[in-house]
């Protein structure tokens, strides 16, 4: 999606489109650009962004990108020390970032003044990482040439609820309602990989790629060994009482992994397979333990 918007912003095609259909011929090439030869800047190098690289790249177009963990760049992508480098680059900047505290308005006034003047911008990845206001009044200005933007900080409900965003109206502006994966295919993968996950939690205990609980993983239980996953408060401690409970009843930890976030922690344990039940039963009684189970 990125790509096509990419594309439509440097021909206007929205505008042209927009024009035919109230009955105006326009072939005019003003303010009509290739993306050929220009500069791409990439603002979060993962799965996202290092695959519209390589896309971007069968266009012709140069990319530089910057991310908070070092990637490894493909094909001739470049890493650039930190993001204003990557602004003051790039004819355009797609972002594909979380939303986090550290991203909230991680492009402000003072970014979009770093851009080169007619650069566009294209968020499709978190609503509140644009300051909206701020890229309305620089699009007014001229100094951003274009914008396409997917997602808001606030969104309605329900279709056909009513929306307003300060970029309504403005020339060479996709806004489109948050469709970066809506399609058919996209949406019964969707439900093939939750269906999987869902499974894998409660065959394996596996966590990864959760956004609100501690994400934990670890390859599949092997033959003779038993699975613990046990929640519990995030405080000092829990760890050691339970490594000391399996250890005083002679059973082996093989495996362990623990996430936890502010407020919880998730461990998986698998250990050498047991019989005493009253093991199972002081790692349920301890005063932090929050829900625990065997997995399977």
């Amino acid at each position: 999606m990125t790509l096509a918007e990419i594309i439509c912003l440097s021909r206007a095609l929205f505008q042209k489109s927009s024009q035919l259909h109230v009955g105006r011929w326009d072939k005019s090439s003003k303010n009509s650009r290739e993306v050929r030869g220009r500069t791409l800047g990439i603002i979060g190098y993962g799965h996202i962004g290092s695959q519209l690289s390589v896309l971007a790249e069968s266009l012709g177009m140069r990319v530089v990108f910057f991310d908070t963990a070092r990637k490894l760049a493909l094909g001739n992508a470049h890493s650039l020390a930190n993001m204003d480098a990557v602004l003051a680059a790039s004819d355009f900047v797609s972002l594909h970032v979380p939303d986090m505290a550290t991203t909230r308005n991680l492009i402000g006034a003072a970014q979009l003044q770093n851009m080169k003047p007619g650069a566009m911008l294209v968020n499709n990845s978190r609503g509140k990482v644009v300051d909206l206001v701020a890229l309305a009044v620089s699009l007014k200005s001229g100094h951003v040439g274009g914008a396409a933007v997917d997602v808001f900080p606030e969104e309605p409900a329900e279709n056909g609820d009513g929306f307003s965003t300060p970029l309504a109206g403005l020339p060479n502006v996709i806004l489109t309602p948050h469709i970066g994966g809506s399609t058919e295919e996209a949406q019964e993968a969707i439900a093939i990989d939750v269906a999987e996950k869902l499974a894998r939690f409660w065959t394996q205990g596996c966590t990864a790629t959760s956004v609100n609980f501690p994400a934990v993983d670890l390859p599949n239980v092997r033959s003779g060994q038993v699975r613990i996953l046990h929640v519990h408060q995030n405080v000092p401690g829990v760890l050691s009482k339970m490594h000391t409970l399996l250890a005083n009843a002679g059973v082996n930890i093989n495996a362990e992994h623990l996430q936890s976030d502010q407020n919880t922690s998730y461990v998986i344990l698998d250990v050498d397979a047991f019989q005493d039940a009253n093991i199972m039963n002081a790692l349920r009684t301890l005063p932090e333990t929050i829900r625990m189970r065997v997995a399977g």
